[in-house]
């Protein structure tokens, strides 16, 4: 008997050790793979940076993406949710399926050369990588090959896939994949994105609805006979008159903004059409929509006060990030464990130069220290994702990486600017390696998926996710 009891001892510790080994194999060859794409990811960085493809308009971007897939080895599905530039990349087979969110869209009108002041591009390119995507989706995409070489090469159960998620910018793209339910069948899944600082996301954003309010009136010559006219233009004035005034009954969380990408054609005609494009954010999905009702609300007033008519369009809305602590520890170990990017004199040098073409009051160069992970999540900020979507269907972790100058503005030129840099190519292999440690853990640890998805289900109460769009509501693809 006290034979028997000892072997079951050593046989329930041989148990317990062994997943801990293949774990710490998995590991280490997950670095030793990512280190082998070094030049790859090097490579598809400054591919993208000079693509600079803004949203749903990606069409190079993601076939050369998609294309370097297909050629590692993966199953690639293009067209995904009728997006041409959406694609899932998939490797290996069976549980546990891993998610690596890529994205690759650029934005309108913050071009610049990759130097440290305002300067337009030989090329004549106009848009840009200000918010760093050409290196989120290089290291995503490095960061799934290495996952898909230490499956192949250690055998391992469990299926890698890789998702080529277009119109981040625009929130679109994993919008209307969630809604299609390409995300269902994942156990976990992984995002990072370019910042001015290294750390594990511990904040949700902002949840938002993204619509145009259309109002059509009647065309007269605004001088000879002006009552025949009823304008547009007065019904988009009078509906952002009437949301500029309800901003004083909304809470401090509230973000609401606009543009008129269509006012009228001439001062002398009533304009018969005009347009307005809203945003408006809160803290969560509720709040939103209470004040969507209340703006459209407004809409229809300014419709009935100018004797016009209107028709809405809600093009995308998101929830806010659903943070998953499990997640959220193991990929601040792994984080620590590879450390911030190191940059070099003169990499900290082109960052002061930029802060000093700026003006800022301080020319601090480019942030490399580490911010630990707090003990609870920290208060909303910055704007919205769509990687929200992903994180109500399955659990979901994200970190950033320092890829640009501390304190310059983001989504601008000189965003760009960094991001088209070696300095920026050094956050993406940071952040390829912590993918890909943190993916061998989620391939490795059923423990860790375990206490990831209780965390899930305890935050959602077994709530099946809903998208905010309407059903059959197609992509709003440019024409």
């Amino acid at each position: 008997m006290k034979k028997l009891l000892c072997l079951c001892i050593a046989s329930a510790g041989l148990t317990a050790f062994l997943p801990a080994q293949q774990t710490s194999a998995a590991k280490s060859a997950a670095l030793v793979e990512a280190a082998k794409l070094t030049s790859r990811v090097r490579q598809m960085a400054m591919d993208l940076w000079e693509y600079s493809e803004t949203a749903l308009r990606e069409k190079k971007s993601a076939a050369y993406l998609a294309g370097i897939l297909r050629e590692e080895g993966f199953e690639v599905k293009s067209n995904v949710a009728d997006m041409p530039t959406a694609f899932i990349a998939s490797y290996g087979s069976g549980q546990p399926v891993i998610g690596v969110l890529a994205e690759f869209d650029a934005l309108p009108g913050v071009g610049n050369a990759p130097v440290p002041r305002r300067q337009a591009r030989q090329d004549g390119v106009s848009s840009g990588q200000g918010c760093g995507h050409n290196l989120f989706g290089s290291a995503s995409v490095a960061g799934a090959i290495a996952l898909k070489r230490v499956l192949e090469s250690l055998k391992l159960p469990g299926t890698v896939r890789l998702y080529g998620t277009p119109a981040e910018e625009t929130v679109v793209g994993k919008v209307y994949m969630a809604r299609e339910g390409v995300f269902d069948d994942l156990d976990a899944c992984i995002e990072w994105h370019p910042s001015q600082e290294t750390a594990v996301r511990n904040q949700p954003g902002r949840a938002m609805n993204n619509f145009t309010v259309e109002f059509f009136g009647q065309a007269a010559h605004a001088s000879a006979d002006p009552w025949n006219g009823r304008s547009a233009l007065d019904a988009v004035e009078l509906m952002n008159y009437g949301v500029n005034l309800m901003r004083e009954h909304v809470m401090p969380t509230t973000r609401i903004h606009y543009v008129m990408p269509n006012a009228g054609e001439a001062p002398n005609v009533v304009p018969e059409y005009a347009k307005a494009w809203y945003y408006v954010r809160d803290v969560n999905r509720k709040s939103v929509s209470g004040y969507y009702q209340r703006i459209l609300n407004i809409a229809k007033g300014a419709a009935l006060g100018t004797g016009t008519e209107h028709k809405v369009f809600l093009i995308t809305g998101v929830h806010e990030t659903l943070l998953n602590r499990p997640l959220q520890e193991a990929a601040q170990k792994n984080l620590e464990a590879v450390g911030p990017p190191t940059f070099s004199p003169e990499e900290q040098e082109f960052a002061r130069q930029l802060q000093s073409f700026l003006k800022l009051e301080e020319q601090k160069g480019y942030d490399t220290s580490l911010k630990p992970l707090a003990d609870a999540p920290e208060p909303p900020r910055g704007g919205s994702t769509d990687v929200a979507e992903v994180s109500w269907i399955t659990p979901t972790v994200g970190f950033s990486v320092t890829t640009a100058a501390a304190d310059v503005p983001w989504h601008s030129w000189a965003t760009t600017a960094c991001h088209g840099t070696e300095a920026g190519v050094k956050g993406a292999l940071v952040a390829t390696q912590v993918i890909a440690l943190t993916g061998a853990d989620l391939l490795t640890d059923p423990d860790l998926l375990k206490r990831a998805r209780q965390a899930f289900e305890e935050a959602t109460k077994g709530k099946p996710y809903q998208s905010p769009i309407p059903a059959d509501q197609p992509p709003p693809l440019p024409r």
